[in-house]
């Protein structure tokens, strides 16, 4: 009796490589978003101060520019293109956290911000690394599902800077709870040093000038330039909304009354179940969706669970309860289910985008779009919760959460979905 498909492909080796690959990419983001706020927070910073940190996730953004050099060049022997830029820049993340833990932010600002960006260029870098690498891993056919999974372990690791690490800054001093964190970077490592080289049909650009110039041409010749910048605002406003939702989780469950430890057992782990499922599932059912109609259906859920934060914040801050547990719970499961499935299928359609010639340029390209809300838009996060209030802040976010549903008319029409690219560039 054959198993099915769905089954055989989520079972193989490259699955296995995904989740490490997702949670590898995911860690030092979160520490970013969650433990680093939080960090200052409890260290003095004002609101204003901890928004504005959003900026030196600047790299992020700006990842398309370096990008050509990783499509170019590996720069360790013998490891190849993918897995070299993989494993320098994940050694540099461990020792930069670490180091983190052993500074002040009242005595080392200057250090602490120097660091901090430190951290987001090695993350960048290490995401364009791994992006490209997972995109050559994957045959056309398991890009849903490879991505789910990359995706929920992307978002898994989150949980040690947002549950673990915040638990362990109730019981230990700031450096030994860095010092822990920065060592959930080593099985990123071990997976660097036992996988292969991806083996593409495709060879790499022969001059940095083709690796730089080239994937633009291709991608605005292969569009036309209308269409090409639409593809490009649908990808910068997709998840806008959702993005800025959260960029100050942490410091609204703080002042909603919760402590550190609530929000690290039960604010973050009631959405892991809920985003694991819903995240595999909503991969195996894009498998029969298609990724366009996986965009639309996933968005709306995206949008409806920002409603979430806005009840959370009518309700105000109050003393902990059964009850009020209860419903951060609801809240925080609702937003990883929304978050989880829109990011898996943007996700796979930036993927699919993409010539395989011209993986790792091109995806930086697509994937710093993506983060422009959450670097420069999310930095005003704290001057308009600090001028508008909870409430009206998140009313905001389910208002921006809209122009990305819209573009889908023409950048995913609900009855198309093309065929991909690395299957016609390799047939």
């Amino acid at each position: 009796m054959f198993a099915p498909a769905w089954l055989v492909a989520l079972l193989n080796r490259r699955m296995l490589i995904c989740i490490f690959t997702g949670f590898a990419s995911g860690m030092p983001l979160y520490l970013l978003l969650n433990l680093v706020p939080a960090w200052l927070k409890t260290e003095g910073l004002s609101l204003k101060a901890i928004g504005a940190f959003a900026l030196i996730q600047f790299p992020y953004t700006w990842k398309f520019l370096w990008a050509p050099l990783l499509d170019r060049f590996g720069i360790l022997p013998l490891m190849g293109r993918r897995r070299s830029w993989m494993l320098v820049t994940q050694l540099g993340l461990l020792a930069a956290i670490a180091w983190l833990g052993r500074l002040s932010p009242a005595e080392h600002l200057p250090i602490v911000v120097a660091l901090t960006a430190a951290i987001a260029l090695f993350s960048a870098t290490l995401d364009i690394a791994l992006d490209a690498f997972r995109r050559e891993l994957l045959p056309d056919e398991e890009l849903g599902l490879g991505n789910a999974i990359h995706v929920n372990a992307y978002r898994i690791a989150g949980l040690v800077p947002g549950s673990l690490s915040l638990i362990l800054a109730d019981h230990l001093p700031w450096q030994h709870v860095f010092m822990i964190t920065a060592l959930f970077m080593v099985p990123g490592v071990v997976m660097t040093m036992m996988v292969r080289e991806p083996l593409i049909a495709i060879g790499t650009p022969r001059t940095l000038r083709a690796a730089v110039v080239e994937p633009f041409k291709e991608f605005f010749g292969r569009h036309g330039i209308r269409s090409a910048l639409l593809v490009l605002a649908f990808i910068f406003f997709y998840k806008l909304g959702d993005s800025l939702c959260t960029a100050l989780a942490t410091p609204f469950y703080l002042d909603m009354g919760y402590s550190k430890t609530e929000i690290g057992i039960i604010a973050k782990n009631a959405g892991l179940w809920p985003m694991v499922i819903g995240g595999i599932v909503g991969g195996i059912w894009m498998v029969k969706l298609g990724i366009n109609r996986a965009l639309w259906l996933f968005g709306v859920v995206q949008l409806v669970t920002i409603l979430g934060f806005v009840w959370l914040a009518w309700l105000g801050p109050a003393p902990s309860d059964a009850g009020r547990l209860a419903v951060l719970a609801t809240v925080i499961a609702g937003e990883a289910i929304g978050a989880g499935l829109g990011t898996t299928a943007f996700v796979a359609y930036m993927a699919r985008t993409t010539h395989p010639a011209y993986t790792a340029t091109q995806l930086a390209l697509f994937t710093s779009l993506m983060a422009v809300p959450r670097t420069f838009i999310n930095a005003t996060s704290g001057w308009l919760v600090e001028s508008l209030g909870w409430n009206s802040f998140f009313w905001l976010c389910f208002v921006l959460a809209f122009p990305g549903m819209l573009l889908l008319i023409k950048a995913a029409p609900w009855n198309e979905d093309p065929e991909p690219l690395v299957q016609a560039a390799r047939s």
